[in-house]
């Protein structure tokens, strides 16, 4: 009869971790290996199982009245060549990388939106949904380093 129970226990354990695998995230975190294509198709696999992917729940509002601008994302759009009308572009345009992205963030949710630029830059502006409008929190250039003495 014990043996039975065990075998039971291993067996629901087993499905258990199919079912973690079959989830392609971590409750460690993704950062490890940014930008390889394993993260990326994990990304991916992400985007497709979120109900939010399509837009229909989408809790940024891309029209907001008001967009701030944080004092590190000004600095980093002036070392990344990133104006504000690109900026915008990105915000009513890109697309929703939810691997990225802190939804249940506290105080505000944050959206890592992406796209490309009018000069060729693959960017990716980190924005927050805030009472007061929409935040603007950081500016990234996916494909080059540039230096910046931001804070």
């Amino acid at each position: 009869m014990k043996q039975g129970r065990w075998l039971l226990v291993l067996v629901f354990a087993g499905l258990l971790y199919l079912v973690y695998l079959g989830q392609g995230t971590s409750s460690r975190g993704e950062r490890p290996g940014a930008g390889t294509e394993k993260t990326q198709s994990r990304s991916r696999r992400a985007e497709q199982r979120d109900p939010a992917a399509s837009g229909d729940r989408e809790g940024l509002n891309r029209k907001a009245a008001s967009v701030i601008y944080s004092k590190h994302a000004r600095c980093r759009m002036s070392c990344r060549h990133i104006s504000e009308e690109e900026v915008l572009d990105i915000l009513h345009t890109g697309k929703i990388n939810y691997g990225k992205s802190d939804m249940r963030g506290s105080p505000d949710p944050k959206y890592a939106l992406e796209g490309g630029t009018k000069d060729g830059q693959e960017v990716r502006i980190i924005f927050a949904s805030s009472p007061r409008g929409i935040v603007v929190v950081t500016v990234i250039d996916i494909d080059k380093e540039w230096k910046c003495n931001c804070k």
